[in-house]
């Protein structure tokens, strides 16, 4: 894990005046919502699978994390989409959970396995500063849903000690509109899954009963906070929406009804990344259509439906 910075060394960083605003404002607004998300923590709402569980004294739903926070890595990552990565890194961490039960998971040894160390909130934080001190374009909070609470803790300490970059919430797409509404004003930057067209085969892949309901309103919240992608002078994010969408094998992802979707409920100026890199991970390996690899076919096709519904911002994978 990588060193922090010291909350209190951090308000000696060169931190722009407008920035140190924002910085302030997101503070205040986590303070004025702190409590109402531990409620939602205290019977467990933070997702839609609504576990009820008592998250503040370590009970554990479906996600097999109490309170948190806990997480597996720290790092200037540069494999993100170019507006995230930029040409410094983004600031990623990767929480520990998560709220999908996905077969073909290719990050299961942090998701399922739950691999990954606890931290107190005032650590999490630091680890923020730190990332910012290290260059980070943004905070990439990976794979957050589950651990609301604890993340908006560490960023209220965070924002009031000088955290003044963006904010990007990188998750599956399967919200609690409750919660997402909580985070307005204080995400720039969403970058979530629209995994699946079809909610039988959400439940089947990921165990995710209702997962187009709720992803699509999801979308339409997450846009109707931050609009479409805006980046700054250097193509870096400051604000926005990017959705991404993994083609699956045998079209199982219904990705011409997530596509439809997005050009006609949201706008076609919408920028969606188009991932190519499935393989089959963890209970897939066996599995009769998740046990190979995506075909050339099978993904040009998703390009075509691209293609056919207006979608044109964004990033396609060479294949």
């Amino acid at each position: 894990m990588r060193q922090p910075a010291s909350l209190e060394t951090a308000l000696t960083y060169n931190i722009a005046p407008q920035s140190a605003i924002d910085a302030q404002f997101k503070a205040t607004l986590i303070a004025e919502r702190l409590e109402t998300v531990r409620d939602l923590a205290r019977s467990c709402r933070l997702c839609p699978r609504e576990c009820g569980v008592n998250r503040l004294l370590s009970e554990l739903g479906i996600c097999k994390i109490a309170y948190g926070p806990v997480y597996s890595s720290v790092s200037l990552h540069h494999g993100e989409e170019p507006p995230i990565s930029g040409y410094r890194g983004s600031g990623t961490i990767f929480f520990t959970g998560c709220n999908l039960r996905c077969m073909f998971c290719q990050n299961y040894p942090i998701s399922q396995l739950r691999h990954g160390v606890q931290s107190t909130i005032t650590g999490l934080a630091e680890q923020m500063l730190w990332l910012q001190e290290k260059g980070a374009h943004n905070i990439n909070l990976v794979t957050p849903t589950h651990q609301a609470a604890a993340i908006l803790g560490a960023l209220r300490q965070a924002c009031q000690a000088g955290l003044s970059i963006p904010i990007v919430y990188n998750s599956g797409g399967y919200e609690s509109l409750e919660m997402l509404r909580l985070w307005d004003g204080i995400i720039d930057v969403y970058m979530p899954d629209a995994k699946y067209g079809d909610d039988a085969a959400a439940l089947e892949i990921s165990n995710a009963p209702d997962y187009v309901r709720h992803n699509r309103a999801t979308l339409k919240e997450m846009h109707r906070q931050v609009g479409v992608l805006q980046v700054d002078d250097d193509g870096s994010a400051v604000r926005g929406l990017l959705i991404r969408h993994l083609v699956l094998p045998e079209g199982k992802a219904g990705t011409e009804g997530v596509f439809r979707f997005i050009s006609e409920e949201l706008t076609p100026a919408t920028y969606l990344s188009l991932m190519s890199q499935y393989f089959p991970a963890w209970k897939a390996c066996d599995h009769p259509v998740f046990g190979r690899r995506l075909t050339r076919a099978e993904y040009q096709q998703a390009v075509y439906l691209l293609e056919k519904y207006g979608l044109e911002n964004g990033w396609t994978q060479p294949y």
